[in-house]
């Protein structure tokens, strides 16, 4: 399903990746750990093309990298992503941040309130659906931003560091969330330095340092290892 192919991305202070390859099946959880720094949200940005490998090949679900061009907005409509800071708007309700992601796309404006009220009940946040950012806790905001993650039904969600500005409490809650969502069928990549986390649920891990794969648990016969889709 996504798969790095001898990947490298260099930036004019240093590389980011050297030679990365990996491969991550459809359905997986799978945490991308190592130390701030390590390219881990490189490897991200890559998956759903914010940046292009200098080097190397990325395919997700069936688009490649070097194509580029036309194909990256059809790719993002299939991922939903999360990142630390949550990136909400804070003029716009919850129920508002999350129909926003829908307009952008072009959905049917008949569809977007059940699709909304949908997700937000699935993140646990229906109650609160006309309150603003500034209203919410740091926990209720990230699960907003999971919403809008998830309202176009994405086949991958992308998570960078969602746990990083949240205390033990909301962390726990974030992250049974996630495990509830790949529950359902979706794969889930999260990126995290948070050791516990790692530690707490078996799947698929891959670490990095300075750029480059020191450990990929599918190789050593873990989660992720065996059949499945390229």
């Amino acid at each position: 399903m996504i798969k790095f192919i001898h990947v490298t991305k260099e930036y004019p202070k240093g590389a980011a990746l050297v030679d990365v390859s990996f491969h991550i099946l459809k359905g997986e959880f799978c945490f991308v750990t190592g130390h701030s720094g390590a390219g881990k949200s490189t490897a991200l940005r890559l998956i759903y093309m914010a940046e292009r490998p200098t080097s190397g090949d990325v395919r997700v679900s069936g688009f490649v990298s070097a194509r580029g061009g036309r194909d990256i907005p059809r790719l993002r409509r299939r991922l939903g992503i999360v990142f630390q800071d949550f990136r909400l708007l804070q003029e716009r309700t919850a129920e508002e941040n999350v129909a926003f992601a829908l307009e952008v796309t072009g959905a049917r404006r008949s569809t977007v309130g059940p699709r909304v009220m949908r997700v937000l009940t699935q993140v646990g946040l229906a109650g609160k659906a006309r309150q603003y950012p500034r209203e919410l806790s740091g926990g209720e905001q990230q699960r907003v931003a999971i919403a809008r993650a998830l309202v176009n039904d994405p086949i991958v969600l992308l998570a960078d560091e969602p746990t990083g500005n949240l205390d033990e409490r909301a962390t726990r809650g974030i992250f049974q969330l996630l495990r509830d969502i790949n529950a359902s069928g979706t794969a889930v990549i999260l990126a995290t330095h948070d050791l516990d986390l790692v530690r707490s649920v078996p799947a698929h891990l891959i670490e990095l340092q300075h750029g480059a794969v020191v450990y990929d648990s599918a190789e050593d016969g873990g989660p992720a290892a065996g059949e499945g889709e390229p």
